[in-house]
């Protein structure tokens, strides 16, 4: 089994490469439990019912030309193309894609900081599509 030190990973929101930035991903992927228990059961038993993910990044603020904060700024509250990958090779059995529609509804240019801290962004994302794994 393979081991994976996150150096690299490849993040790409509403087709701008925010990689060289990105200093955190998180995606989380889950499906809602639906109770389907019955009269004479005795135990409570359930199946799946909607998917759902989300996304949370964190960058290093960049007030640059198609960084940072041009690019998050004016999409929070719209659903835009989301690509994360955990390096930013080829897409592969060890290297998938995860694509998706997300909503940005949060984004934060200064989450908070201590005097002499690189500034950081926060972007928090919720579905509004499908999220697809590719591994070709």
């Amino acid at each position: 089994m393979a081991t994976l030190v996150l150096t690299n990973a490849d993040v790409t929101i509403n087709s701008v490469d925010l990689s060289d930035h990105g200093i955190d991903v998180a995606i989380s992927y889950e499906s809602e439990g639906k109770e389907d228990t019955a009269f004479q059961d005795t135990t409570r038993t359930f199946i799946g019912g909607f998917l759902n993910w989300s996304m949370e990044f964190q960058f290093n603020q960049d007030f640059a030309a198609s960084t940072v904060d041009v690019t998050m700024f004016g999409i929070v509250g719209t659903a835009v193309p989301i690509i994360v990958r955990p390096t930013a090779t080829t897409v592969s059995a060890t290297n998938p894609n995860y694509t998706g529609t997300g909503l940005i509804t949060a984004y934060n240019p200064f989450p908070g900081g201590d005097f002499g801290e690189v500034a950081k962004a926060t972007v928090s994302v919720l579905a509004a599509g499908v999220l697809s794994r590719a591994t070709t």
